[in-house]
C-alpha cells in the first residue's frame, strides 16, 4: 500500500514539474487555449462549440416554427 502511494506521489511531482518547465519555457508564461473557437483549423472546417451549435439550432428552430 505504502509503495502504490510513493509511486503515485513521484508521478504526479515529475508531471507538476514537466508544467512548471512548460510554463517557464514558453513566452508569455501560461498555457496556450485549448477552446475548439480560438483554434483557427477548427473554424475553417467549420467545426464550433457546443454552444455555439446549440445557439445556431435554437434561432433556427424559432424562425422554422411560427410562433403564436
Amino acid at each position: 500500500m505504502l509503495n502504490i502511494l510513493l509511486v503515485s506521489t513521484l508521478i504526479i511531482a515529475i508531471s507538476m514539474t514537466f508544467l512548471l518547465v512548460k510554463v517557464l519555457a514558453s513566452k508569455d508564461g501560461s498555457f496556450s487555449s485549448q477552446h475548439i473557437h480560438d483554434s483557427e483549423a477548427m473554424r475553417q472546417r467549420g467545426i464550433h462549440c457546443v454552444m455555439e451549435q446549440d445557439k445556431e439550432m435554437r434561432t433556427k428552430a424559432r424562425t422554422a416554427v411560427a410562433e403564436r
